[in-house]
């Protein structure tokens, strides 16, 4: 981690953290996934993955509630279809 700022010590595994960070990951989603993985191991955390459903499978007011919630900016005039691209490449 050279050249970079300490996540702080409520980072449990800063190497994951520091990962997840490179991978385009908020702060706080990386601090979480990597305190959840320091917590419960890996595979405990992995098998909780994917539980969420398909966006298709949401109405566009669900869609819009949960584009508001990661904060994504235009919502109101959007389509489903560009819902679901603005969420999956949030």
């Amino acid at each position: 981690m050279p050249g970079r700022r300490s996540p702080g010590p409520s980072v449990k595994d800063k190497e994951l953290y520091e990962t997840l960070r490179d991978e385009g990951n908020s702060k706080e989603k990386s601090a979480r996934i990597a305190n959840a993985v320091a917590k419960e191991g890996r595979s405990k955390v992995g098998a909780r993955g994917g539980r969420g459903g398909d966006y298709e499978d949401r109405t566009v007011e669900e869609l819009r509630k949960r584009a508001r919630e990661v904060g994504i900016e235009g919502r109101s005039h959007m389509r489903k279809s560009e819902l679901i691209d603005a969420l999956r490449h949030h």
